[in-house]
């Protein structure tokens, strides 16, 4: 299994058909058609189902092909790598953003944190939030990717093997559908709640979305908690899809144009920072020192 493989794969299945993909490749649908038979061969699994109606992904498929992008990717960052490492030495943080790991708090302290290492630089490397992509990057900081900023509390950071340094304490809100009845308040109560659905992620993901969880069932139980497995932008269209309420921070206002963040009238909040791998390289080191004096310094 090659890049250029994964490639015409991708391009297979976002285009629908062999020859489509052949034609924004430009080459020919027998070429396209050699190297998903070949991919197919290499890993014993059949990755389309060929019907007189079109291709229809299988599971193998499916699988492959969320994955496959974070893979490309991964291999073309690896490519500059190397090649930057063979021209000259540059101090550079990968920084790693999606919507759900917004970079844009880095991007307010930038000014400040050059002050302190006016020689380091940053890139900002996208990648799509999926499962098996925050398990990978963050198992793997330091290699593709140095930092991630995002929520978290020592479960995460246990369970996926890297270091946190907390900016900020960012209080939970709830996002809903700017059509939902609550979209018009300025800030919701308990009290607004109950009757709703309250999309909750599930429980041990994070011991500060468990306290609120508790005192919900202790004390509101007319607000019927539904679990989620992950944060990712099918969670805010489902929300929005069935007028449901979401508990998020409030820098995700922008990931659906449909969905309004709206604060509430508790004290529960999650922190907020920069993940790193525990082993951080010297440039890591001297950049996480930058942000810890400047953020020290607002406090």
């Amino acid at each position: 299994m090659n890049n250029t493989q994964l490639e015409t794969f991708v391009r297979v299945v976002e285009a629908g058909s062999f020859n489509k993909a052949s034609e924004e490749m430009f080459i020919t649908s027998t070429a396209v058609i050699k190297q998903v038979n070949q991919l197919e061969t290499e890993l014993g699994a059949p990755l389309f189902e060929r019907t007189h109606r079109g291709l229809t992904l299988t599971p193998a498929g499916n699988s492959l092909y969320k994955d496959s992008k974070y893979i490309i990717e991964y291999m073309r960052e690896t490519v500059l790598r190397a090649r930057r490492a063979m021209s000259e030495s540059e101090n550079v943080i990968r920084i790693g953003t999606s919507p759900m790991t917004p970079a844009q708090i880095l991007m307010d302290l930038w000014p400040r944190i050059h002050e302190h290492c006016p020689d380091i630089h940053f890139q900002l490397i996208p990648f799509e939030n999926t499962p098996e992509n925050a398990r990978e990057i963050l198992a793997n900081l330091g290699r593709n990717i140095d930092i991630v900023t995002g929520i978290f509390d020592d479960t995460l950071l246990d369970l996926r093997k890297c270091e946190g340094f907390e900016i900020a304490r960012e209080p939970l809100c709830c996002a809903m559908s700017i059509n939902h009845p609550l979209a018009n308040k300025d800030k919701l109560t308990m009290r607004d709640m109950y009757g709703e659905n309250l999309m909750l992620i599930h429980r041990d993901w994070s011991r500060y979305i468990d306290a609120l969880r508790d005192d919900i069932f202790l004390n509101h139980s007319r607000i019927n908690v539904i679990d989620f497995d992950f944060y990712d932008i099918g969670v805010f269209n489902t929300c929005e899809r069935n007028k449901d309420l979401l508990v998020v921070i409030r820098d995700w206002d922008c990931i659906h144009p449909m969905m309004k963040v709206v604060p509430v009238e508790w004290e529960y909040n999650i922190p907020f920072g920069v993940l790193y791998s525990p082993k951080p390289s010297e440039i890591v080191e001297r950049f996480l020192s930058a942000v810890k004096t400047v953020v020290q310094g607002q406090l």
